[in-house]
């Protein structure tokens, strides 16, 4: 681990560039019930030992330290999140967190798949906000774009989580050139009709194939181009650290918003700390540095509050070695060595 001085033992998560930390990113599995091409091979993926991945305890226990720090949203991803069978007490179990500043958020992003049977024990549990993806509305595209017949579950899956009445909702949708770029009206219109807020985002160097060209990628530009022929749509300020930058369609209430992480990147407000499924933390999600956290969750101390201060000065240590931004743009630039699936979306 490089040196940068001594970390600090209490206070917020605050990195070198000055960047207050509130949002943590928790990878349940790096498995999913859906192989996109933009994300993963349908055959031969490598996953992660079960061995290795991280119990109910330990990510309460990562959870509890990280809410004392200052961490106010905890997002549950996958892969896919609904795949892991003690879903609903891990939330239930952060729920009952409480920052400095207050009872902890709940939020989680998932394919939808399955979303429906499951959401009202979800709920109660303690969640509070969705994402689910979308990124078509036609049956065939959607077969061939996830290598699975699935888009009526996930179109049940948006419905449920509608009439369920968390909010705000979000559908997010990677837009890609020659896939569905001829749908980015329809899509918005769907989310409407869902009373729902759709997210584009620009398609990033995260598939685990490492076949991403930035030629295929549709730009912010573009994406605005072609709503702006459909809706006047109007800025929303006050940004602070949300990955999108969000739009109010015509006189509103209805919005849009755009997650630019190529063209513009929002590097400058980052305030997300990521842990993977087999603990690992990641202070930016094309990191090519991890820090692992299982070494200090299974070994025994004598004192157990020992592993809570070797946790939290690791949690520190990560977040003053985040770079002040991805660097996608510059020659140097690698990309991680994990798909999004195992990193976490």
């Amino acid at each position: 681990m490089p040196e940068t001085g001594a970390v600090p033992s209490d206070g917020p998560l605050v990195d070198t560039f000055g960047r207050v930390h509130r949002d943590l990113r928790v990878s349940l599995t790096d498995r999913c019930s859906l192989r996109c091409t933009y994300c993963m091979p349908e055959q031969g993926n490598e996953w992660l030992a079960k061995t290795s991945i991280l119990t109910l305890d330990e990510i309460e226990r990562i959870a509890r330290i990280a809410a004392a720090a200052g961490i106010t949203t905890f997002r549950l991803t996958g892969g896919e999140p609904l795949l892991r069978t003690d879903l609903v007490e891990v939330v239930r179990r952060l729920a009952r967190l409480e920052s400095p500043d207050g009872p902890v958020q709940i939020a989680m992003t998932t394919n939808g798949i399955t979303l429906r049977e499951k959401l009202p024990a979800l709920v109660a549990a303690g969640l509070t906000r969705l994402n689910i993806s979308l990124d078509t509305l036609r049956p065939e595209r959607f077969r061939d774009l996830t290598r699975r017949d699935r888009l009526a579950d996930v179109l049940d899956g948006i419905a449920a989580a509608s009439e369920s009445g968390l909010s705000p909702l979000k559908l997010n949708t990677v837009a890609m050139r020659d896939v569905n770029e001829d749908e980015l009206v329809d899509l918005v219109e769907f989310a409407v009709a869902h009373n729902a807020q759709l997210r584009f985002i620009e398609q990033m160097p995260l598939d685990a194939g490492h076949t991403w060209s930035r030629e295929r990628m549709v730009t912010r530009e573009e994406i605005l181009d072609r709503l702006a022929a459909r809706w006047r749509l109007t800025p929303v300020p006050g940004r602070g650290g949300a990955p999108a930058e969000t739009w109010v369609l015509d006189d509103g209430p209805h919005r849009v918003g755009v997650i630019a992480s190529v063209t513009a990147p929002f590097c400058g407000a980052c305030d997300r700390l990521r842990l993977t499924a087999d603990g690992q933390l990641r202070n930016c999600l094309f990191s090519t540095t991890e820090f692992d956290l299982l070494p200090i969750l299974r070994t025994s101390y004598d004192d157990p509050g020992e592993m809570d201060r070797e946790l939290d000065a690791m949690m520190r240590g990560c977040i003053l070695r985040k770079l002040p931004g991805h660097a996608i743009d510059d020659p140097s630039f690698l990309q991680p060595r994990r798909g999004m699936n195992a990193i976490g979306g």
